[in-house]
């Protein structure tokens, strides 16, 4: 069984689609072995409680060193001993330690093609807004490794998502995540989990499957 322990800090729209997607079939062998939740009361929460997977909860504001936090993150994923971390919306910074641990087996998925509209403070709705106040046509999703550089990692996958004239960044943030997020997120699983996946410099190929 191919495990995962995914990371979490809102509404968890991304988790449920990982979690739907091991229920009806679509990626095979995954388990979700645990949640890791970067503040308390959030929506990815109850969707981890309600499909039965642990969930553990850290709020960084509990730590008055960051130092401690990335230790008690680091003992905390490794209660579960994933083959993959997942960053499905999770909003806290990732330490050096934590990278480290997890090298080349930790993904993040972020609402742009990047390098566009990417790096410190663009998050969220933020990243839909600057998108529309710079007029691009299309914007996407993008998943990637994550490494020190912040929204910098070895590029795994993206998708292209049509931008609307009427768009808002809320309609253009329910669009990116129902077209590109939760298409691009659960592929990007399954290739890591088939072993499909190999970095060259900062090169991601994806090897052709197996028969």
């Amino acid at each position: 069984m191919y495990k995962l322990v995914v990371l979490v800090s809102g509404g968890g729209t991304n988790l449920q689609a990982i979690i739907n997607q091991i229920t009806d079939g679509r990626l095979p062998g995954i388990h979700i072995a645990g949640v890791l939740a970067s503040k308390p009361g959030i929506g990815a929460c109850k969707r981890a409680r309600d499909a039965h997977i642990p969930c553990t909860i850290l709020n960084r504001g509990d730590f008055s060193d960051r130092n401690d936090y990335d230790q008690a993150m680091l003992r905390a994923i490794e209660l579960w001993q994933p083959d993959l971390v997942v960053l499905a919306g999770f909003l806290s910074l990732i330490g050096p330690a934590v990278i480290s641990r997890y090298d080349k087996r930790m993904i993040n998925i972020h609402p742009s093609l990047i390098p566009a509209f990417c790096g410190t403070g663009l998050y969220g709705l933020r990243v839909h807004q600057a998108a529309l106040d710079y007029g691009v046509k299309l914007t996407g999703a993008t998943v990637h490794l994550v490494d020190e550089a912040y929204d910098q990692g070895p590029i795994v996958l993206q998708k292209a998502v049509a931008v609307m004239p009427d768009d808002t960044p809320q309609t253009l943030q329910q669009r990116v995540m129902c077209e590109a997020e939760q298409v691009i997120l659960p592929e990007a699983i399954r290739l890591f989990a088939a072993d499909r996946i190999v970095l060259k410099g900062r090169t991601v190929q994806i090897m052709e499957e197996r028969k």
